[in-house]
């Protein structure tokens, strides 16, 4: 197996796409083994995508793209500047808050960090803030779509680690409303500091509010939705998807009435790449996730990492530590489908939550979004905002620091993810 991952990272050195590098690596694995017959890795590329829990990805992916087309997007940055238009540096608080929204939308950390980019990097450009600064907020405000349900990497780490996907969600609640506090105060102090200044005198009033609000709470309550059906059992996981899709087509015909053919085509083309990607990556690696699995690698992981410590937190920094490393290396949807069936064992023998272990892992490796020389959605946002590399990482650290307090939090206090998902669904 050593020779698979010195293969695996070589071709990741020389270029190559991840999918083919994995698939390619697992294939080498049964070239080693004379006894594994030759047909496999083709059974396990083909059966992997059988899963039915899998289904709610490609649902959830396209419902998303969906409610991206029906109007929702536009009604909550209306929303978004009614709440925080009286802000210091309000298009970068704005930025925090519709990332908080947009979690029940998009479910996507890159999507959202590119659409942000797209809409309100020129208007930060015209306000003067720093090209580095915007970029920051942009890129880790996205993380907090990683927690917000339907996060599509909590949907893989509950389908690969048979953890209740229900629980996951509502696990993802606080940590994502936390995320949001502690990037808005970090806004809030770098604002002053540099002496950037809010688009409204005052606060918008409650009827202002209440109005708006109105108008978009056909977003709000999409994930309130998905979690209730999920807890009084109305549909499983991969239900929830085509209820998501149903509801997206609904909420952009019938309500708001901004769906129209050309852009349901546009959806569909947009989410067959969107799938046959992430598809692409899942079957791949239920080959070379095959090899780890034969050479016992998750119980030799676990003996290992026990014998350093069976202390909880100890143990969970270890982890996190891992995946920050990782996640610097390689995508996060590839980390969580290559280590949730290696790791998890390792949480749960010493009596880590999984849905606990679950969140931190998402959330660490998500950091790896924003780091190089893997950080797909810091290229996305320098690209599209025309920011250093330099610039992005001497601005960020703040907002570096504050999404760190907020992993540490939740590792020393699981409650935080925990109390959502006991009080709805039961310790």
């Amino acid at each position: 197996m050593i020779l698979v991952f010195i293969a695996f990272f070589a071709m990741m050195i020389f270029g190559m796409p991840v999918a083919f590098a994995i698939g390619i690596a697992g294939v080498l694995f049964f070239l080693q083994n004379p006894m594994l017959p030759l047909t496999m890795p083709a059974q396990l590329a083909l059966t992997q995508t059988q899963n039915f829990i899998l289904l709610a990805i490609p649902l959830f992916i396209f419902s998303g793209n969906l409610l991206n087309e029906t109007g929702i997007t536009k009604r909550l940055i209306k929303l978004s500047t009614v709440l925080v238009g009286h802000m210091r540096a309000d298009l970068a608080q704005l930025t925090v808050v519709l990332s908080a929204m947009m979690g029940g939308v998009s479910g996507s950390a890159i999507a959202d960090a590119a659409m942000q980019s797209r809409i309100l990097g020129p208007d930060m450009d015209k306000r003067g803030y720093a090209k580095g600064f915007s970029a920051g907020i942009v890129g880790y405000s996205a993380l907090i779509v990683t927690a917000i349900p339907p996060g599509i990497g909590l949907v893989l780490y509950g389908s690969i680690g048979e953890v209740s996907i229900g629980r996951l969600f509502a696990g993802g609640i606080v940590p994502g409303l936390l995320m949001t506090l502690f990037l808005m105060i970090t806004v809030a102090i770098i604002a002053r500091k540099k002496g950037y200044v809010a688009v409204r005198e005052k606060k918008a009033s409650l009827k202002e509010v209440a109005i708006t609000f109105i108008d978009s709470i056909w977003a709000f309550l999409f994930p309130i939705l998905l979690i209730v059906g999920l807890r009084f059992g109305f549909f499983t996981p991969s239900e929830a998807g085509a209820f998501a899709v149903v509801y997206a087509i609904i909420i952009g015909v019938l309500v708001y009435k901004e769906l129209t053919w050309k852009k349901f085509v546009k959806t569909l083309e947009n989410t067959s790449i969107d799938i046959g990607m992430v598809m692409f990556l899942i079957a791949m690696s239920g080959i070379f996730g095959y090899g780890i699995i034969w050479e016992q690698i998750p119980q030799v992981l676990s003996t290992f990492m026990l014998g350093i410590t069976q202390t909880p937190w100890i143990l969970m920094f270890i982890i996190v530590a891992f995946l920050i490393i990782a996640g610097m290396f390689m995508d996060s949807t590839v980390l969580i489908l290559l280590l949730t069936s290696i790791l998890l064992p390792v949480a749960s023998s010493v009596g880590i939550d999984p849905v606990h272990f679950g969140l931190i892992m998402v959330m660490t490796l998500t950091i790896g979004l924003l780091t190089p020389p893997v950080g797909v959605a810091m290229y996305t946002i320098c690209s599209i905002m025309n920011c250093s590399m330099e610039d992005f990482f001497k601005e960020s650290i703040p907002f570096l620091i504050a999404v760190t307090l907020v992993v540490l939090l939740i590792i020393f206090f699981p409650q935080i993810v925990l109390f959502v998902p006991n009080m709805i669904f039961g310790s």
